[in-house]
């Protein structure tokens, strides 16, 4: 009969971190097999076709900082397919657009007072200034925003993105996160204060694929289609993996996937604390509608939406950043919508989510046709963004399984950063590393 050490590392879910972390295993000679419930790997970052081309199902970019999956993207070959874009981005604000990609659009933008323009800028020099995080785990962003740009600038500007984006959770967000993504926004800008980001030619897909084969030639198995249902358990030690009716034997088992679902796998083997604990951080799903459009709308590549009358968060025009020739000439254009599963959104048929969307577009777009549409996709998330509260590290320091050889590096566990393929792979990595040396 085979050692336990023979049999393969089980990967749950082929998303970023699962094929980061397999791919790490695999350079170092371990064999794994990487489960995903999907038809095909790449978790939030799958594409589908249009005009030809792969297309990400979720707007995809990469920040010029973003240093873990730019060094993977050299070591598979595929670096000559990085490309770097100016991004000009915008707000959508009291039935006005303002350009906001540079300090002088700033100073432009009347939305605030002078003063208030002034001061909302310097946050970009106060939030370099700090090193510490956990010196931001007590307040919410709401407070610190208000502390740092005051009151008048929380109302125009962060408060509409807040509740935008988190709803019902706004006033619980960590000053954390809103320090995070302001600092990785502040260091991806060029020298003249513009915004500057990167995208892989041909589809954040090719790059999924690119690990996936990689995996397959050092010996190892991604299997698509394929969900894990639970695990078999023998004392402290995971046996097997039940997948699809069958039960795979494992040396080691990590979990990628969404808490709560990780939740479900191990529940009938671990204490209702355990499983309480991983269902403790919530979640918010995501509605995606992609247009296929004969024209461009504006020429902003990502405008906020900072009016709470309007379904989305977003509005980004991807083809203001690579080119409509790519898209059999098609205009590429997202909106966005973060939301719980009891949003009314999340249960509408897709063309009603299309026709609903469209109809609040116009008023962003008054010239906007039902004729300039060539085409539309709706595209839905149930575990898109984890909702990061005051004080989430000690959630996060409760999350384990009492198991010797079962393994967590799930979306929700990237921290003080926030999700994106970056710290997936950095996290999925490490997590790989972790398991070779136990081995």
């Amino acid at each position: 009969m085979e050692t336990p050490e023979r049999h393969p590392v089980a990967i749950i879910g082929g998303g970023f971190s699962g094929l980061a972390a397999a791919y790490e295993l695999s350079l170092r000679g371990i064999p794994c097999t990487v489960y995903e419930r999907d038809d095909a790997v790449g978790g939030l970052a799958g594409s589908f076709k249009v005009g030809g081309a792969e297309l990400e199902k979720f707007y995809h970019h990469w920040f010029t900082s973003d240093e873990h999956v730019m060094g993977l993207v050299t070591e598979l070959g595929l670096s000559d397919r990085l490309v770097r874009h100016g991004s000009r981005t915008g707000m959508y604000y009291a039935n006005r657009h303002y350009r906001l990609s540079t300090p002088i659009d700033l100073l432009r933008f009347d939305a605030l007072p002078w003063a208030d323009r002034i001061r909302l800028g310097l946050m970009t020099f106060k939030v370099r200034r700090i090193d510490d995080w956990r010196s931001l785990e007590d307040q919410t962003a709401a407070e610190w925003a208000r502390e740092v740009g005051g009151e008048r600038a929380y109302e125009v500007v962060w408060e509409p993105l807040l509740r935008g984006k988190f709803g019902e959770y706004a006033d619980r967000i960590s000053a954390v996160w809103l320090w995070n993504k302001l600092k990785l926004r502040g260091g991806s800008r060029r020298s003249d204060g513009s915004e500057e980001l990167v995208y892989l030619r041909g589809g954040f897909a090719k790059l999924a694929r690119a690990m996936a084969q990689r995996i397959e030639s050092a010996g190892g198995q991604v299997i698509t289609g394929s969900e894990v249902q639970g695990i078999a358990v023998e004392g402290t030690t995971v046996s097997a993996v039940v997948a699809d009716g069958r039960t795979e034997p494992v040396s080691h088992v990590l979990a990628t996937t969404a808490l709560p679902v990780i939740a479900d796998i191990v529940r009938e083997h671990v204490p209702a604390g355990t499983a309480a604990n991983l269902e403790r951080v919530e979640y918010l799903g995501n509605v995606c509608i992609v247009l296929e459009l004969d024209r461009s709308l504006s020429d902003t590549y990502w405008l906020n939406v900072n009016d709470l009358s309007f379904p989305f968060v977003g509005v980004i025009e991807h083809t203001n950043m690579e080119p409509t020739e790519a898209y059999g000439g098609r205009h590429i254009v997202y909106l966005s919508r973060y939301l719980p599963q009891s949003d009314p959104l999340a249960t509408m048929l897709d063309e009603e989510v299309v026709a609903y969307s469209l109809e609040h577009l116009r008023k962003m777009f008054p010239d906007l046709r039902d004729e300039w549409v060539l085409g539309s996709h709706v595209w839905r998330a149930r575990y898109s963004q984890p909702i990061v509260e005051r004080g989430y590290s000690a959630l996060l320091e409760q999350l384990s399984v009492p198991f010797d050889n079962f393994h967590l590096a799930s979306m929700a566990q990237i921290y003080p950063e926030d999700r994106g393929t970056n710290y997936a792979v950095r996290d999925g990595r490490a997590a790989g590393a972790r398991i070779a040396e136990g081995l």
